[in-house]
């Protein structure tokens, strides 16, 4: 008995193409991809933002020259360095003229005596006495006036200068701040183009790394389909040739039922 099998082949030219798909995907994944040629890259530190770090640190107590010129204008003596250089030169004039002055006093004391009859006499030497006292008086009262109005000059100003070094320790941290921020920023977006740079070129290595593997996913999608979508169109059968027992066997089935027919021709059926 013959034995026949059937094979659904498909197209011809799915055939060929479906080969070389096969060829050409296993040399493709052969080698492993050099993914470092794409690795993940971190822009580098700007400039600007290492000026901005430097200065940041170099601006960490700057502000304490200001507050050591301004703790001398505090305490004893403090204002001295702040008394005006002309002050003693106003102080000797006014005492000058104040002593021109009191000395017209004493002058107009002896005309006094003199038209009275008393001149030389006790009630003058009185008179000049009781006027020198309260003129030496108002003078060492004009003195200690004008120097306490020097004085009082003098540590306002310290006063001023005191508080202007602290205006100015606080606003050197602030101006440096302002400075900082501003070259942090523009590091910062310079550092975002570097950034945005290497980004793009990463982003182009690995299109280019993983070309081939799309282009070879398309074309076994492709084949997917097709060979999905087309039914066997060819059929083929395979027939052995029999085996030698299998021959004798058959020659011998058919000699016998040669055999039976003519005995049955003969002498007919038997009963």
């Amino acid at each position: 008995m013959a034995v026949q099998q059937s094979q659904l082949l498909p197209a011809p030219f799915l055939t060929d193409v479906t080969k070389d798909y096969a060829k050409n995907l296993g040399a493709l994944t052969a080698a492993p991809l050099k993914t470092a040629d794409f690795a993940p890259q971190v822009a580098a530190q700007d400039p600007y933002q290492a000026q901005a770090y430097n200065l940041a640190g170099s601006g960490i107590g700057a502000y304490q020259p200001y507050i050591t010129q301004a703790s001398a204008y505090t305490g004893p003596g403090s204002q001295a360095a702040f008394m005006s250089p002309y002050q003693q030169d106003v102080i000797d004039t006014t005492m000058q003229q104040y002593d021109v002055q009191a000395q017209k006093g004493l002058t107009g004391i002896g005309q006094l005596a003199a038209k009275s009859g008393n001149l030389g006499g006790g009630r003058e030497g009185v008179m000049r006495s009781e006027y020198q006292t309260q003129s030496d008086l108002n003078r060492a009262m004009l003195m200690a006036q004008l120097q306490q109005q020097g004085f009082g000059q003098a540590q306002q100003a310290a006063q001023t200068a005191y508080g202007n070094q602290m205006q100015l320790a606080g606003m050197v941290p602030q101006l440096q701040g302002a400075d900082v921020g501003a070259l942090g920023q523009m590091g910062a977006t310079q550092q975002a183009q570097e950034q945005a740079r290497l980004d793009a070129t990463r982003e182009q290595e690995r299109l280019a790394a993983y070309e081939p593997y799309e282009r070879l996913g398309y074309l076994g999608s492709g084949l997917g389909s097709m060979l999905s979508g087309y039914p066997a169109q060819f059929q083929s059968s395979v027939m052995p040739n029999p085996t030698p027992l299998q021959s004798a066997l058959g020659i011998a089935s058919v000699g016998g039922g040669v055999l039976g027919n003519l005995a049955d021709w003969k002498w007919g059926p038997k009963k």
